[in-house]
């Protein structure tokens, strides 16, 4: 007799969930890229909120969007605060970019993704709509190997030794804003290769992960704090290891951020703070690339690629979806 295996309903459901989120991003994807190259980035934005936000609603989950796009007063984005789901299940954190990317979709330029990340209430940074100082390599290596603290030069020769390799054989990338040039300047110096995106850095910090595929060692420079949580999460399933402190330099920043729970404003978050607990990412592609396909109309049939992430146990998929019911896309 075949031994029959107990499976904790809880486990049931979370995997569940999962499938779910799936559901979510893709929703996301497709509306958007309904709206690719059009040089519209808010309509495609919005396009994708309110898809985002119409299948959450119907999760079983009692959701609170702890990372978003704004706060309650720009609505209708996701707004930080707000509650999703149908109120019937657990309480869980949510983190979302509906699109990550709005030039490179509007543009139809490539790694534009939807991407969101979920975990039980508590585990996610509640974080004000601010940029954050952010680190982050692979997995691999011994803890604090680099530091946010550390010079771009310190860090790029702490990682070369790790690799055992030289400084000139390193990949950093860096988003192409002008606040950038000093970090550009030192990764210069010591001989290492810099790989430059317009956009999408929940996608860059994650390329880090898979170095001998993506080519990059090192992501280095601030972005948005929301997808440096959505990074993060993303990092705790993989691997690797990312350091990340909030930009709070106006009072009012500081006072939004107080309210929000943050004491500390000079504060430098591990990884395991940005995102604790069991967390589960899913992305889904919205203009081909490097991470993921976009989503493709073909006929009758709309392709979409998502890549889920989740932290219990390092799990990766990848899913190639075939949609052939129009009506739950709610094309017009």
């Amino acid at each position: 007799m075949s031994e029959i295996i107990q499976v904790k309903p809880t486990d049931v459901i979370e995997r569940i969930l999962s499938l779910e989120l799936v559901r979510v991003t893709e929703r996301a994807a497709v509306a958007s890229a309904l709206l690719r190259g059009r040089g519209d980035e808010k309509a495609a934005d919005k396009a994708a909120v309110d898809a985002m936000r119409r299948e959450l609603n119907k999760m079983p989950i009692d959701g609170t969007v702890v990372i978003g796009e704004g706060e309650r007063d720009e609505a209708p984005m996701l707004f930080i605060g707000e509650k999703v789901g149908n109120g019937l299940g657990p309480k869980v954190d949510i983190a979302v970019d509906p699109l990550e990317g709005t030039t490179l979709c509007a543009k139809d330029m490539p790694g534009s993704i939807a991407v969101m990340a979920m975990a039980s209430a508590g585990s996610l940074l509640n974080a004000p709509d601010v940029y954050m100082d952010k680190i982050a390599i692979g997995p691999g290596y011994a803890e604090g190997v680099v530091d946010l603290d550390a010079s771009v030069e310190d860090n790029l020769h702490a990682l070369a030794k790790a690799k055992g390799v030289k400084p000139r054989d390193l990949t950093a990338l860096v988003l192409d804003r002008p606040r950038h040039a000093p970090i550009i300047d030192a990764i210069r110096k010591v001989g290492a290769s810099i790989r430059v995106i317009t956009d999408g850095d929940v996608a860059g910090v994650i390329f880090t992960t898979n170095a001998h595929e993506t080519g990059i060692d090192i992501y280095l420079g601030t972005g948005g704090a929301p997808e440096g949580v959505l990074a993060a999460a993303a990092l705790r399933c993989v691997g690797g290891q990312m350091q990340g402190r909030l930009i709070l330099d106006t009072e009012a920043k500081r006072e939004r951020a107080l309210k929000m729970g943050v004491t500390d404003p000079n504060r430098k978050y591990r990884m395991e703070e940005l995102a604790s607990g069991d967390v589960i990412v899913a992305a889904t592609g919205v203009t081909d690339g490097a991470l993921l396909q976009g989503v493709k109309f073909r006929g009758s049939v709309i392709t979409t690629e998502t890549v889920i992430y989740r932290s219990l146990n390092g799990t990766v998929r990848r899913i190639h979806g075939e949609h052939r019911q129009m009506s739950k896309f709610n094309l017009d």
